[in-house]
């Protein structure tokens, strides 16, 4: 019997060496970051390493990076009282505190008129799809593109954004809001001064360890190429898809780059993802057919799991409920190889086969 084979990489990513090794060490410091004596200082001392280490590898020297309990919190610091816009494609920990009324095309592209007061995601979960950012836009959601595909923060010329160490090889429990220098943010958790007074608690040090570290270990993936060859393992799966299961849709592939070169800022889609749309066949189902075959996919965003209901996304992008509903979201990463893919292409091609047979 074949490994199992891990495809849900959008959902969370294995712990990379460098991190683990990072909050190991972590673990012996035993001082409070707060406190001004050795052994408090030396605890300060790795939230510095990693804040700057997080800093560089996005490109961000300069900005103010608030360490958090995830993304999800640090959209809600960024967002929280604000009357901010944002579109149906957006990940629901921005939802939550946006108005969803900035319009998506069918292949996922939003636009943004008012963008000081609008918030728009670099790169989507589900469709890998990623956007052009507009000059001056409040608050972009950076967690599924950091460490995949290149960008600088500095240069986006964005006012906030929101990472999450687990997305690229670090643990889970600890993100960041990334704060252009002299941007106003008031607190949301108050009772100390942590985090340059914006974030109250006692940092989580051992998860920053590890987030410094894997973002470090990230950027020197990128600049190496290893995405890249990710792309090209993803891009074979999705023509061996193309030839072997008829029917098959891919949503967001509708641009005129389909390779997922780099252009501008960066790649027009995510190097690793893969949305497939088999009308007919619910995605929750296919979902459970590959686990039992050996895979592990998803159905769409990972904070969406166990709910059975279609994709916002996709009918953000004109997909109709039956179609929304019947999407699988394949996300790999480095150490994913062809024939791993292929084989994935061969399970999947059969379980629908036996579907559409039965319901014959």
């Amino acid at each position: 019997m074949s490994a199992r084979l891990y495809l849900d990489w959008n959902a969370t990513t294995p712990l990379r060496p460098e991190a683990r090794a990072a909050m190991i060490a972590a673990m012996e410091v035993v001082g409070n970051p707060s406190s001004v004596h050795a052994e408090g200082r030396a605890a300060k001392g790795l939230i510095e390493r990693a804040r700057a280490q997080i800093a560089q590898a996005m490109g961000a020297e300069g900005a103010d990076v608030v360490f958090t309990s995830g993304a999800t919190e640090a959209a809600a610091l960024a967002l929280t009282a604000r009357d901010v816009l944002c579109a149906e494609v957006e990940h629901d920990a921005v939802l939550a505190w946006c108005r969803p009324e900035l319009p998506v095309d069918g292949a996922g592209r939003v636009t943004v008129a008012e963008p000081g007061r609008s918030a728009l995601q670099l790169a989507n979960s589900e469709t890998g799809v990623v956007q052009a950012l507009p000059e001056g836009l409040w608050m972009s959601d950076l967690t599924q593109a950091f460490g995949k595909v290149p960008f600088a923060f500095n240069w986006l010329g964005i006012h906030t954004a929101m990472v999450s160490a687990h997305k690229l090889g670090g643990p889970k429990g600890v993100g960041a809001l990334v704060v252009r220098r002299g941007t106003e943010i008031p607190a949301q958790i108050r009772g100390g001064g942590q985090e340059m007074g914006r974030r109250a608690g006692t940092e989580n040090l051992i998860g920053i360890a590890g987030f410094g570290a894997a973002a470090e270990a990230a950027a020197r993936d990128l600049a190496a190429g290893v995405w890249e060859e990710v792309a090209e393992i993803r891009n074979i799966l999705k023509l061996t898809l193309e030839a072997s299961a008829e029917g098959v849709i891919f949503p967001g592939w509708e641009t005129e780059n389909e390779s997922g070169a780099t252009s501008g800022h960066g790649a027009t889609r995510l190097p690793n993802t893969l949305c497939i749309l088999t009308p007919g066949w619910k995605g929750e189902t296919q979902v459970m057919r590959m686990d039992l075959a050996g895979f592990a996919v998803s159905a769409g965003s990972a904070c969406s799991s166990g709910k059975v209901r279609s994709s916002r996304v996709l009918r953000a992008m004109g997909y109709d409920e039956a179609r929304a509903g019947a999407a699988l979201r394949v996300s790999i990463g480095p150490g994913v190889g062809r024939d791993d893919v292929l084989r994935f292409a061969d399970a999947l091609g059969a379980a629908l086969k036996r579907h559409r047979e039965r319901a014959a």
